[in-house]
């Protein structure tokens, strides 16, 4: 996703999406350690997937402090 679409979506389904890019970047971790992995630029797409939400989240944090 790009970011301008996880800024249309609250905190709360910003949260769960963490979670669940947070799940995938484990498993294809498991994944590229054991038997390979197809497409490693995977696991750099879904890293910075976090990055992008975490900055989202963030963003939208400061402006409920102001």
């Amino acid at each position: 996703m790009k970011a301008n679409e996880y800024k249309k979506m609250t905190s709360s389904d910003l949260e769960k999406e963490l979670v669940e890019l947070k799940s995938e970047l484990f498993k294809l971790r498991f994944q590229n350690a054991t038997n390979g992995l197809d497409n490693p630029m995977k696991i750099k797409t879904t890293k910075k997937n976090i990055a992008r939400v975490k900055t989202v989240l963030r963003e939208k944090e400061l402006e409920e402090a102001e």
